[in-house]
């Protein structure tokens, strides 16, 4: 997908906020549209249907975490990437936002160069599917579904299956933050009844075989998948 067919939405009660983000954006060549409060939000995005949504926490009528919820019982809204752009970076905060459907956080004050750059990060999950279908290609790894096959770096990977599940449901989305709950689920599912130990010593397998930078670990909530 070109950049200039991606549309931003910007959601911030602080005017000179959505003047900094939107040009800094707007000079990478998206759309940019904008709300100043959780419920003009949630009408622009049901408007637009924006593929990312930059919004901050605190504002009035409707704050933040509200309107992400909202957003995400919105059927056409489900897949929207969502992420707070906050200057509340305690934990607990950070898993508030991430329960209520968020999938990453920008820190203020904003450096223009880290937004673009995390901004890019997450729009790496607009990637259009690979042609072939079973074959993933995330940076320099090659994932291949059918043969259960991973490439990094021109060299064969093997990895025992649920490892390889895992690893395949992480590098789909990069930049998503997947729950623990949600891992539980699609890796293993109706099978025998694992705790959530079991996900981490996969985690820790596949930081040893794969690269330990490219897991990253979301306390309280789960993991995600950068490149």
């Amino acid at each position: 997908m070109k950049k200039k067919e991606i549309k931003i939405l910007l959601v911030d009660d602080e005017q000179d906020i959505l003047e900094i983000v939107g040009y800094n954006l707007s000079q990478e060549g998206y759309q940019i549209v904008t709300a100043t409060n959780g419920k003009e939000a949630i009408q622009k995005a049901k408007k637009e249907l924006p593929h990312l949504i930059i919004m901050d926490v605190m504002m009035p009528e409707m704050d933040g975490m509200e309107a992400c919820e909202n957003i995400r019982k919105i059927p056409e809204l489900s897949n929207v990437i969502i992420a707070f752009l906050t200057a509340r970076s305690e934990d607990y905060s950070q898993v508030a936002g991430f329960e209520a459907g968020a999938d990453d956080y920008i820190a203020k004050p904003i450096k223009p160069k880290v937004l673009v750059s995390k901004v890019k990060a997450l729009l790496r999950r607009l990637k259009e599917e690979d042609p072939k279908g079973d074959i993933l290609t995330v940076g320099n790894i090659e994932v291949n579904r059918e043969e259960y096959k991973i490439i990094q770096d021109g060299k064969e990977i093997v990895l025992p299956r649920k490892e390889f599940e895992l690893f395949y449901l992480l590098a789909s989305k990069p930049g998503k933050v997947f729950k623990r709950e949600e891992i539980l689920d699609k890796v293993w599912g109706n099978e025998v009844i694992v705790g959530g130990r079991t996900i981490d010593v996969h985690i820790r397998k596949l930081r040893e075989k794969i690269g330990d930078e490219l897991f990253k670990t979301i306390k309280g909530v789960g993991y995600k998948f950068e490149i």
